[in-house]
């Protein structure tokens, strides 16, 4: 909160005051767990007198069943966790149940989000026995690969790479094919059931530029080429990835998390992070990504307490002269579209 008023107050913009308890206990009902609140909670809500009844709301709604499937159902989309009806060309309607009920028992038990990062990103096994490895069935192509975990998990969008240097951001074409490489030696190889695929590591391939075939040595995004003879390439890049040492990782899941409970990122849209577009608020991502991955040892639930009960999260949607026409500092509460799976469930109430 002190690091978004400042900036307001270095933009001269006035906050809009706090939500009233009856926009307040919608919003936060329908943000948490995809539902609206009953006649009964709405009016006991209305009704106590306490000062922190926000924060117990908040703390009733975060252990609700619907909390977990709110947020299966956003990693799933990010995943592309759904069935192709072809086991060579995606997911199978088992291996794709399989990987959401993974998914969601990881999220339901509150494992840390590095540690569910690093297991779906270092997966072996048959994709009915070891579920997470159907990360590597929804797209075989390595440099494919290379640019959704690049993109789900750091925010950045490599694509353009692949033929030339970046035109707005730092990523260069070695770069990219050094990137994918840490992904050129999955192999896939058939199971006993005709649905199922078994992800190893196969000890061997390469990733070769496009640019005089040379091979690329395996290299973290902004970092270094770190040692991978004999070691399983997707361990080496999953225990960077989801560590201090990758500046990407925290932030990027601090700034998905706070687009879907204002509407925009503190960086937009959240999957393209690039020097040509900025943080709004640096100093806000930067210290909700120290917390997550210090204070909150990436515990996810707790990021997600701490936005909810501030005062940036509960402003009103009314606006005042100087903050009107403002889109990007979080001054006033954005009126935003449900989601199609949250309008049909509140409909139905």
């Amino acid at each position: 909160d002190d690091l978004v008023l400042d900036k307001l107050h270095r933009l001269r913009i006035i906050p809009s005051d706090l939500s009233s308890d009856k926009e307040f206990i919608r919003r936060v009902y329908i943000d948490l767990i995809g539902l609206l609140p009953t006649p009964e909670q709405y009016q006991a809500f209305i009704n106590d007198k306490a000062p922190d009844k926000r924060a117990k709301v908040v703390d009733e709604l975060l252990e609700r069943k619907e909390f977990t499937e709110m947020w299966v159902m956003k990693w799933a989309e990010l995943l592309q966790i759904r069935s192709s009806g072809n086991v060579n060309q995606g997911l199978s309607y088992k291996g794709a149940l399989l990987y959401h009920n993974w998914l969601q028992d990881k999220i339901a038990n509150k494992v840390p989000m590095n540690e569910i990062v690093i297991d779906l990103l270092s997966a072996t096994g048959g994709t009915f026995t070891s579920p997470p490895s159907n990360f590597y069935q929804v797209n075989q192509d390595v440099l494919k690969t290379g640019e959704n975990v690049a993109q789900v998990f750091m925010g950045m969008r490599l694509q353009c790479a692949q033929c030339h240097n970046h035109p707005f951001d730092r990523w260069t074409m070695d770069d990219y094919y050094s990137w994918a490489a840490f992904f050129s030696q999955v192999g896939r190889k058939a199971a006993d059931d005709p649905r199922e695929q078994v992800i190893y590591n196969r000890g061997s391939g390469e990733v070769k530029h496009i640019v005089g075939g040379r091979t690329m040595p395996p290299k973290f995004l902004g970092g270094e080429i770190p040692d991978v003879k004999g070691k399983d390439r997707r361990v080496v890049l999953s225990e960077w990835l989801a560590s201090t040492d990758n500046p990407f990782f925290a932030n990027n899941v601090s700034n998905i998390v706070w687009q879907h409970f204002f509407g925009a990122g503190i960086i937009d849209p959240v999957d393209d992070v690039r020097v040509s577009n900025p943080a709004t608020n640096p100093e806000l991502l930067a210290e909700l990504g120290n917390k997550f991955q210090g204070e909150y040892n990436y515990d996810f639930k707790q990021l997600v307490r701490d936005i909810c009960n501030s005062a940036t999260y509960q402003r009103s949607t009314k606006a005042n002269p100087s903050n009107a026409d403002d889109l990007t500092n979080f001054a006033k509460a954005r009126v935003r579209r449900q989601r199609a799976e949250v309008m049909l469930d509140t409909l139905t109430q």
